[in-house]
């Protein structure tokens, strides 16, 4: 698993590619949600466009990262998930739980008009 990170009006846009299945890349992935966090970037698009395969270990990620997020007076919402992650989202209800979008700026524009910390 690899992840980018870039920020894009204020929001923090992590870009994983690869299997979301636990190990050290994941903790290291939750650890930069934290370092946004720290920088008072609390809103957070995770894009998971490129991730081929996510299994338990990856969904407990997500819902750390969110955590975060809204702990520190934030959130976090998916973008791009494929076809393989969104039936692990319906399956395991976690599709509940996270706000979805079908592109990364949807995402972005999503929470520059949430008002935690921003907004139109």
């Amino acid at each position: 698993m690899r992840v980018k990170e870039k920020i894009v009006d204020g929001i923090g846009v992590l870009t994983v590619s690869g299997k979301m299945m636990g190990g050290p890349d994941q903790r290291a992935c939750h650890e930069q949600v934290k370092d946004l966090i720290s920088d008072n970037i609390n809103r957070v698009v995770i894009d998971l466009g490129k991730v081929e395969w996510l299994n338990s270990s990856g969904l407990g990620l997500l819902m750390g990262c969110l955590s975060s997020c809204r702990n520190a007076g934030g959130d976090l919402v998916i973008a791009r998930a494929g076809r393989k992650v969104n039936s692990v989202f319906m399956i395991t209800q976690v599709i509940k739980v996270f706000e979805t979008f079908e592109t990364v700026e949807e995402a972005v524009n999503h929470l520059k008009g949430s008002g935690t910390g921003g907004g139109e």
